[in-house]
């Protein structure tokens, strides 16, 4: 169980995050949505343990997150920024192999068994060509698989993603999403930041709904998920066709 509790995420004299208290649990996809300068991608820092907030509390099972070793966090959970980048022309199966840092043992060779995952986790994400290039030579495609790749390595009971699926394909996108969703099914907890309502709408369990750097919507995307609340977070009129898999959001271009 992760709590938040009267959240508030100052900067320059302005709440990016505004008195956000929510719970989620194990088993859930939460994805954020919500217009830029909402607030999603500082929240995802706080739940990821990445900044501590001006007030307000973030607890894992009763525990508060500054109470937890960086390395004992690190195993928790995994955490994929907005844009990720490697500087550093390592290649595609060492950049994957960085997830397991907090799990590796002090000296000696590498587990065989996490050789076996890294091969698996490179082939799950379409990588295998792509295994001895270097990571600066990736497109931004290629790369935000690769360090998608690199955060699910490890098995994180918790996996904090921001805009996982910006810049991929649509068959690599819906991979992605898809992915998040049965990750969810087998007991972990995902969260991540989306703009593309469709596939929010399609595969998370839940939708919270950010703006101005408050939760102004919170449950199903069935629940919430209405023209109304549309227009108020984007200022668009908007429909949605269908339910579940086959839902459909669309913008309607002004008259």
């Amino acid at each position: 169980m992760l709590e938040l509790s009267s959240v508030v995420i100052n900067r320059g004299g302005r709440n990016i995050v505004n008195n956000v208290s929510l719970a989620a649990c194990t088993g859930e996809f939460i994805a954020l949505v919500g217009p830029n300068g909402a607030g999603k991608s500082t929240l995802i820092s706080v739940v990821a343990g990445l900044m501590k907030p001006d007030s307000g509390t973030v607890t894992l099972d009763g525990r508060s997150l500054g109470e937890f070793r960086g390395q004992n966090l690190a195993r928790l959970r995994a955490y994929l920024p907005q844009n990720p980048f490697c500087e550093w022309p390592i290649s595609v199966e060492r950049l994957v192999a960085l997830g397991l840092t907090p799990s590796l043992p002090a000296i000696g060779k590498m587990p065989e068994a996490h050789i076996s995952r890294i091969t698996a986790t490179i082939e799950a994400f379409d990588l295998s060509d792509h295994r001895d290039q270097p990571a600066t030579t990736l497109s931004g495609g290629e790369l935000t698989r690769a360090m998608l790749a690199r955060a699910l390595v490890g098995d994180p009971e918790l996996l904090f993603v921001d805009e996982p699926i910006a810049g991929l394909d649509p068959r690599h996108a819906l991979d992605t999403i898809k992915r998040l969703r049965r990750l969810a099914e087998t007991g972990k907890l995902v969260v991540a930041s989306l703009h593309d309502l469709t596939l929010a709408t399609r595969y998370a369990t839940r939708i919270v709904a950010m703006h101005e750097g408050q939760v102004i919507a919170d449950g199903t995307p069935g629940e919430i998920l209405t023209p109304r609340l549309l227009y108020e977070l984007f200022d668009v009129d908007a429909r949605i066709n269908g339910e579940g898999e086959r839902a459909i959001v669309d913008f309607l271009p002004p008259d």
